[in-house]
C-alpha cells in the first residue's frame, strides 16, 4: 500500500465513506483552514447526472490550449486518487496530496465529517496554495447540499444533462433530481443549462429565475450541432465553426457545446483556433476509449488469434446507456460487426433501465463484478440484462469473460464493449496498464 493509500485508508477509518448530505460541516471545517475557498482563481462549477466529466475535459483543454492555467477537481478517481486533484495542469503529488490531507484532518479533529468532505476541502486547500487562472469544480452528488457547494460567487455555474441517479438522496423524479443540481446556481451569476428532458429543463429555468441567475440554456440561449464533418456552435454573441471533438459519439458534441457556452457565458475570451485545439486534444478516460495495448488486449488476441476492438465506457444509468449505445449503433453502420459486452454494475443502480438500451444491437452479455463494495453480484447483473431482452452469462471473473467472450466469437471477430461501471472501468485500466 503506497503512503497516499494509507493516508486515505486512516482517514477513512475515522471519517466514514458514507453520503450525508450537509454543508454546516464543510463550512465549519474550511472556516478552520482559513477559508481556501475564498482563495480560489475563478471557478467554474459543474453539476449534472451525465456529461461533467466530459463537460469538465473540454472546459480545461480550451483553456490550455489559450494558456491558461487550470486546478481540476472531479470524481470518482479510476485508477488513483492523485486523479481528483489537478493543481494547475498537473495531477497533485503525493507529497502534497499527503499534506493537504492531515492538515485538514488535524485541523477537523473529532468532527465528524464525512470521507468526501474531507477530501474535498483538503483539494480547496491545495488550490489555495498554487497559483492558477480558473479552478473547475465537479460536483460530487447532487449539488444543493454538495460538499463543492460552498463558493459565494462563481465565474459561471453549469448543469449537464440531468437522470434518475442516487434516488435516496436526490428524488424520485427527474425534477427532484434537478432541483437539488440546480442548488449550485448563484444569484448574477450564469447558469448554463445542457440539453435536458423537458421536465428537467422546466425545473432549472424556473430555480434560476426565482434567485436571479442569468440563463443560458441550450435551445434558447444556444446550440451546438454538427455539419459537414465540423462542429457548429451558435449563440447571441455569434457562431462559431469548430473541430469536431475526438471524444466518440453525437454526445460529445453536446458536451462540448455545454463546455464552449460556459466559457462564452463566463466572459473568457478563447479564439476559435483554441477551441478547437481543445476540442481535439480533450481526454477523458472510460468514456468510449479504445483499448489497443496492454495486458487484457493481449489475452484477447490470444483468445480470438486477431486483433481485438476493445471499448471501455464507464457510463453506468439509462441516459449514459443510450448515449453508448448510439455510438456503437453508428459503428455498426458503418463497420458490422457482432457487438458483446462485458458488464458490472453496482447494485444501486438501474441495471435493467441501463442494458435496455442495447437490446438488438448486443449479442451477448457476459456479466462480471468489480472489486468494489456495494456491486451487484453477477448472476445479478445476469437476471437484469436478461430482464432487458439480451442474453446473458455470469462469470466468476474479468479473465474468464474475456476468454469467453472470444472463444464463442472466434469465428467472426466481435466489438467487445467493457461497461456498467467506472469501477469495473476503473480496475479494467490498472490491469491493462
Amino acid at each position: 500500500m503506497s503512503k497516499v493509500e494509507t493516508t486515505l485508508a486512516r482517514i477513512a477509518s475515522r471519517r466514514p465513506v458514507i453520503i450525508d448530505l450537509s454543508l454546516d460541516r464543510v463550512y465549519a471545517a474550511l472556516a478552520r483552514l482559513g477559508d481556501p475557498q475564498k482563495k480560489l482563481p475563478p471557478v467554474i462549477h459543474v453539476a449534472g447526472t451525465n456529461g461533467k466529466g466530459s463537460t469538465v475535459a473540454f472546459i480545461r483543454a480550451a483553456l490550455e490550449a489559450a494558456g491558461k492555467s487550470v486546478h481540476v477537481y472531479t470524481s470518482p478517481h479510476l485508477v488513483r486518487f492523485n486523479e481528483r486533484i489537478v493543481l494547475a495542469g498537473q495531477q497533485i503529488s503525493d507529497d502534497a496530496l499527503i499534506d493537504a490531507l492531515e492538515e485538514t484532518d488535524q485541523a477537523m479533529g473529532d468532527d465528524h465529517l464525512t470521507y468526501f468532505e474531507t477530501t474535498t476541502c483538503a483539494a480547496l486547500l491545495a488550490f489555495s496554495r498554487t497559483s492558477a487562472d480558473y479552478a473547475i469544480i465537479e460536483v460530487g452528488l447532487g449539488g444543493r447540499l454538495d460538499a463543492t457547494n460552498v463558493f459565494d460567487a462563481p465565474l459561471v455555474t453549469i448543469v449537464t444533462p440531468v437522470d434518475l441517479d442516487h434516488q435516496s438522496f436526490l428524488g424520485d423524479t427527474i425534477g427532484e433530481v434537478a432541483g437539488e443540481k440546480a442548488g449550485i446556481f448563484r444569484r448574477n451569476r450564469p447558469a448554463v443549462i445542457a440539453k435536458q428532458t423537458p421536465e428537467a429543463m422546466a425545473v432549472l429555468q424556473r430555480h434560476a429565475q426565482k434567485i436571479g441567475a442569468k440563463i443560458h440554456a441550450f435551445g434558447e440561449q444556444w446550440n451546438v450541432h454538427s455539419e459537414h464533418g465540423r462542429l457548429i456552435y451558435q449563440d447571441d454573441d455569434g457562431l462559431c465553426d469548430l473541430d469536431l471533438p475526438r471524444l466518440a459519439g453525437a454526445h460529445q458534441i453536446e458536451n462540448a457545446g455545454t463546455a464552449i457556452a460556459a466559457l462564452r457565458a463566463g466572459g473568457i475570451a478563447i479564439d476559435e483556433t483554441a477551441m478547437s485545439t481543445g476540442l481535439q486534444s480533450a481526454k477523458w478516460p472510460a468514456r468510449m476509449q479504445r483499448l489497443t495495448s496492454g495486458p487484457i488486449v493481449d489475452l484477447a488476441r490470444q483468445s480470438l488469434g486477431a486483433d481485438p476492438e476493445i471499448w471501455l465506457d464507464g457510463g453506468h444509468n439509462p441516459h449514459a446507456g443510450r448515449a453508448i449505445a448510439a455510438v456503437i449503433a453508428d459503428f455498426e453502420a458503418r463497420n458490422a460487426k457482432p457487438l458483446v459486452m462485458i458488464a458490472g454494475m453496482q447494485a444501486n443502480k438501474d441495471a435493467v433501465g441501463y442494458f435496455a438500451n442495447f437490446a438488438g444491437l448486443v449479442r451477448s452479455v457476459f456479466c462480471v463484478a468489480a472489486d468494489h463494495d456495494g456491486v451487484m453480484r453477477p448472476n445479478e447483473v445476469a437476471k437484469a440484462a436478461t430482464k432487458a431482452g439480451l442474453s446473458a452469462t455470469h462469470y466468476a471473473s474479468l479473465t474468464d469473460a474475456i476468454k469467453a467472450a472470444c472463444a464463442q466469437n472466434k469465428n467472426e471477430p466481435p466489438r467487445i464493449l467493457i461497461g456498467g461501471s467506472l469501477y469495473l472501468a476503473g480496475e479494467i485500466l490498472r490491469e491493462n496498464a
